[in-house]
């Protein structure tokens, strides 16, 4: 799935940053599995061998499994004669030669979504400075999962929008099938607009941030005034001037009429254009064709 494969590649960046920052020879880690208690070994750095490559941990077994059962941290100094853990998986951990091992899980809204576990092939603590670059290496993966699952509803949301057409909006929750007017339609695909051109930016897998300036793309496109939009002149005058950054003052004079006057073509070139704010009027007047 193309989430599980932007989440590998935040797992593989933050196991590459915690090797970088406490010198830990190995480190390497996965996500839990949709829909099932367990999770699986994706990733590997510093690894000599395959043995840990792809290994399923439940929840509850070894140290990955306890991590992910308590959702809190836990580690051990000699893995193999643990009486902390169970020992389920202590072939393949032998195999790599591992004995000190941390484990940190990856908590999103509530939720494992999977482990980090760095390691050192001596059985000695791992110390406090490791657990906190663990830990923060967590928190990196945690927000980069949370922001991909932002994107992905907004997205889902504004496919709704879009589905349900200008004349009808689909709620959620207690609002559910209820229906509203053009405007408002065209109220929730801008917010869902500007949610997702602030939230494209903090993206850093290439591919999702591409899916959603693309999606920003369609709802710019989709998201202009109600058709058959007619401005007065002098409303056109007045976003002229607000789209050349003048003030309402400013407009008032170089226009030679009063700042209540401004103000009130703006008001009313804003209910026409089905706009909240200056801005947002200007943009929609070029959109139907009334500004350059």
């Amino acid at each position: 799935m193309a989430g599980d494969a932007a989440g590998a590649v935040e797992i593989r960046s933050a196991l590459a940053r915690l090797r970088r920052t406490t010198g830990l020879p190995v480190a390497f880690g996965g996500l839990v599995e949709a829909g099932r208690r367990q999770m699986r070994i994706s990733e590997l750095s510093g690894t000599a061998t395959p043995a840990l490559s792809a290994l399923a941990v439940a929840a509850g077994s070894g140290l990955g499994g306890k991590a992910v059962a308590l959702a809190r941290p836990c580690a051990v100094t000699e893995y193999s004669a643990s009486r902390q853990i169970s020992h389920e998986y202590d072939v393949p951990v032998a195999a790599e030669g591992l004995r000190s091992v941390l484990a940190v899980p990856v908590v999103v809204r509530r939720r494992v979504r999977g482990v980090l576990y760095g390691a050192l092939r001596a059985a000695q603590p791992l110390g406090d400075r490791t657990l906190s670059a663990a830990l923060a290496a967590a928190r990196d993966v945690e927000q980069a999962l949370l922001l991909r699952d932002e994107a992905c509803e907004l997205l889902s949301e504004s496919g709704t929008v879009a589905a349900a057409g200008p004349g009808t909006v689909a709620a959620a929750g207690p609002m559910a099938g209820a229906t509203a007017g053009p405007g408002a339609a065209w109220e929730q695909v801008r917010e869902a607009h500007a949610a997702l051109r602030a939230l494209a930016p903090r993206i850093a897998d290439p591919a999702l941030r591409d899916e959603l300036l693309r999606a920003c793309g369609l709802l710019a496109a989709g998201g202009g005034p109600p058709p058959g939009v007619r401005l007065a002149p002098r409303e056109v005058d007045v976003l002229a001037c607000v789209a050349a950054g003048a003030t309402n003052a400013a407009a008032a004079e170089r226009l030679g009429v009063g700042a209540e006057t401004v103000k009130a073509y703006l008001r009313s070139a804003m209910r026409k254009l089905a706009a909240r704010t200056r801005g947002e009027a200007v943009v929609a007047a070029r959109r139907a064709g009334w500004l350059p």
